[in-house]
C-alpha cells in the first residue's frame, strides 16, 4: 500500500448534522500549497521593448490598401507568366486608349479602329517587354544617376522613332491605305510625336528607374501608357482626317498638274 504522502488524494473529516457522526470525504491533495486566488482581470501586457533603431516606415505605394494588393497580384503574375501578362496588359491598354481617343475626338465610335489599335499593340507587347528588360539590366555604372541617364537616353533615341513609325504606318495600312499614304502618315505624325515623347517619357522613366522596384515597373509603365497611347491614337485620327480632306500633299498636286499640262495637245497655228 502506498504511503499517504504519495497519494494524490487525502482524507478530510467533515462534521455532519449529527455531532456523533463524522463523514469522510476524498479531496485532491495540492502539492503546491494552498489554492491561490484568481485575479479578477487578466494582466494587460505592456509594450515589448525593441532594441536598436526604429524600423523605417513603409513606402507610400505599399500603404494604399486595395491598390497595393492589386499591384502585388500583378507583379506575382508578371513573375510567373511574364509573356501572358504582357499580352493581356496590351489588350487592356490599347483598348482603353482607343476608346478614350475616340471619345475625345467627338466623332461616332468606330469598332474597327479599336480592333486595329488592339492588334497593333498586342503585336508589339512582347518585343517592348524584352526591350525594357534589356534596359533594366544594362548600363550599370558606379553612379546610379549616370546609369539612369544612360538608360533614358538610349531608350529615347532608339525606341520612339521605331515604335511610332510602326504604330502610325500600321494604322494606315490596316485601314486600307496605300503604302504611299502610309509613308505620308508617318511623315505627318512621327516628328511631332517624337518632340512630345522627349517632353513626357524621360521624367516617367526616371521615376520608374529610381523609385519603383523592378517587379512593379511593368504595372507602373502600363498605367502611364494608357494616357500616352490615347494621345497617339488621337494624333493618328487627326492625321487620318486631314489626309481624307486633302488626299495628296500640295507638291504632288503641282506635279500632277504639270504632267497633265504636258499631255495636252499644243494649240495649232491656225487657231
Amino acid at each position: 500500500m502506498a504511503p499517504l504522502s504519495a497519494s494524490p488524494f487525502r482524507l478530510a473529516l467533515r462534521p455532519s448534522s449529527s455531532p456523533m457522526r463524522m463523514r469522510l470525504r476524498l479531496t485532491r491533495a495540492s502539492h503546491s500549497g494552498p489554492p491561490r486566488e484568481k485575479p479578477d482581470t487578466p494582466p494587460v501586457p505592456g509594450p515589448v521593448p525593441i532594441s536598436g533603431p526604429a524600423p523605417a516606415p513603409l513606402p507610400l505605394w505599399q500603404r494604399l490598401g486595395p491598390l497595393t494588393r492589386a499591384a502585388e497580384a500583378y507583379s506575382h503574375s508578371q513573375r510567373v507568366r511574364p509573356y501572358l501578362t504582357q499580352f493581356v496588359s496590351a489588350l487592356v491598354i490599347y483598348f482603353c486608349a482607343d476608346i478614350s481617343a475616340q471619345r475625345i475626338s467627338g466623332k461616332p465610335y468606330e469598332p474597327g479602329r479599336t480592333v486595329r489599335g488592339v492588334f497593333i499593340g498586342t503585336l508589339a507587347a512582347i518585343p517592348y517587354y524584352r526591350w525594357m528588360l534589356y534596359l533594366s539590366h544594362s548600363f550599370n555604372y558606379s553612379s546610379r544617376w549616370l546609369s539612369v541617364a544612360a538608360r533614358i537616353f538610349v531608350n529615347q533615341t532608339l525606341l520612339p522613332p521605331f515604335f511610332n513609325s510602326y504604330f502610325f504606318g500600321m494604322q494606315a495600312l490596316l485601314s486600307g491605305e496605300t503604302l504611299e499614304a502610309a509613308v505620308e502618315r508617318i511623315k505627318n505624325t512621327v516628328p511631332i510625336s517624337l518632340i512630345n515623347s522627349w517632353k513626357f517619357w524621360p521624367l516617367v522613366n526616371a521615376v520608374s528607374f529610381l523609385f519603383i522596384p523592378v517587379e512593379h515597373r511593368a504595372v507602373f509603365a502600363n498605367i502611364i501608357s494608357i494616357g500616352w497611347q490615347t494621345y497617339l491614337s488621337f494624333l493618328n485620327r487627326q492625321a487620318e482626317t486631314e489626309q481624307h480632306a486633302h488626299p495628296l500633299p500640295s507638291s504632288k498636286l503641282v506635279e500632277i498638274d504639270a504632267k497633265a499640262t504636258e499631255m495636252l495637245p499644243a494649240p495649232s497655228a491656225s487657231t
